[in-house]
């Protein structure tokens, strides 16, 4: 993928990576990891780290702006609002797809499309703007693109 191509990325999101290797680590799908000739690391990482900064941002402000929903409720709204069916949808919208790094087989099997794939690229790249960045302009990303139209 083109340095260009991963700009145009950066400019739908709103975020320019310092460390453009974070962004490349968080489209690496680990069949694309497991074809290269060198080791590289691939997004499971990133997105066990963004998972768990999404939670937190969509937690803090759930509790922030119901002050009388108990925890059930408060639960129930963070999952509906974080669940990989809509973190699919969002990176439908941004066209994570076709900058995933794929391996063969998957590309073969419509990988691009795959709905677990691109919520778990959201996740990754939620986490590599944390590492790039900070806490808060990882936030400001997530009600940007993830909760724009909820919260």
């Amino acid at each position: 993928m083109s340095i260009s191509e991963l700009k145009s990325l950066e400019k739908k999101i709103g975020y320019h990576f310092n460390n453009t290797s974070l962004l490349k680590t968080a489209l690496t799908h680990k069949t694309y990891a497991f074809e290269a000739m060198e080791p590289i690391e691939y997004n499971e990482r990133l997105e066990f780290l963004g998972d768990s900064i999404l939670n937190l941002i969509i937690a803090e402000k759930l509790y922030k702006t119901n002050a009388y929903y108990a925890e059930g409720e408060l639960t129930r709204r963070r999952a509906q609002l974080v669940n990989n069916k809509r973190l699919a949808e969002k990176g439908i919208k941004l066209g994570i797809g076709k900058y995933l790094y794929l391996g063969k087989g998957e590309e073969q099997q419509n990988g691009r499309d795959n709905p677990t794939n691109l919520a778990n690229a959201v996740e990754a790249l939620l986490g590599a703007i944390y590492l790039d960045s900070d806490l808060l302009r990882v936030s400001e990303i997530i009600f940007k693109h993830i909760v724009d139209d909820i919260i």
